[in-house]
């Protein structure tokens, strides 16, 4: 990415919607090419920002609409990211509004560096519960289950094969900054498969064809949680390499649940013995 800040941050006031770093930031926002060659992704308004930088994620550009100039708590982000070497840029609405393609755009857009892990990392003998997502799809439903991921204390996501953005904007929002908590892991069907022979626990997908009830096991931890798509659910050849097939059961007319409510309803079930009030 053009324009890389300073080790000591910097301010930049933009008024201009032909900025190339307008344009760079747009690109991040729109094109799922331009994160996967940067490396970056945008976060858009003041909670996700602040998260982010909490969290110790490195923060490249932070864009501050009129609003935040004004907002103490906008203030200090910047202080903070101008601190760690980024480029602050002080926009007016109009060049918000470019940058994030949206009429109403949030005060604060911050552009941070992705991170994401390696099958390797994962270590069973101090997990809890991974989830694994094969091929899902919908950017909303795989930030609604990061998210869920972070409430019950889960360990990780894991997506397989071609799985939607993680670092889309719809993805990064709908977490609601979990993202900058719970480890992500990309990897393919077959590297995963080879993890799913060595796993020590319990290695449950759902499936319709399941005929265990998913409130029946013993989920010895560590345990893999494999969902499968939106529309296709598991692949057959995933399937058959989980070691139970559980089943969510149903009383009326759908045929059936969102991937992402499926999903917590399994978690929680899974996590229930540690999640005592």
């Amino acid at each position: 990415m053009s324009d890389k800040p300073k080790r000591i941050g910097a301010v930049k006031q933009i008024t201009s919607h032909s900025n190339p770093l307008v344009k760079e930031i747009k690109g991040l926002v729109s094109q799922r090419k331009h994160r996967t060659q940067s490396g970056l992704f945008v976060a858009e308004g003041l909670k996700l920002v602040t998260d982010a930088l909490e969290a110790g994620w490195v923060v490249r550009y932070l864009a501050l609409g009129p609003e935040a100039r004004e907002n103490p708590i906008a203030q200090k982000a910047a202080a903070t990211a101008k601190a760690q070497g980024a480029l602050i840029l002080e926009v007016n609405t109009a060049v918000m509004s470019a940058m994030t393609r949206k009429d109403n755009p949030q005060m604060v857009v911050g552009v941070y560096e992705q991170k994401l892990h390696q099958l390797e990392d994962i270590d069973p003998g101090t997990s809890s519960v991974w989830i694994a997502l094969d091929r899902v799809r919908d950017p909303g439903n795989l930030g609604t289950i990061i998210r869920t991921a972070d409430a019950v204390g889960a360990s990780g996501v894991i997506l397989i094969d071609d799985c939607t953005d993680p670092f889309a904007v719809e993805t990064v929002r709908a977490t609601m900054g979990s993202l900058f908590h719970v480890p992500v892991v990309k990897t393919g069907a077959t590297q995963f498969k080879g993890l799913l022979k060595r796993w020590p626990g319990t290695v449950a997908g759902t499936h319709l064809e399941g005929s265990v009830d998913y409130r029946e096991p013993e989920y010895g931890e560590p345990v893999l949680l494999v969902m499968g798509n939106e529309q296709q659910g598991l692949s057959d050849e995933m399937a058959a390499a989980c070691k139970t097939l559980i089943r969510i059961p149903q009383a009326g007319q759908a045929d059936s649940l969102n991937l992402a409510v499926a999903t917590g309803i399994c978690l929680y079930e899974i996590r229930r013995p540690h999640l005592k009030l």
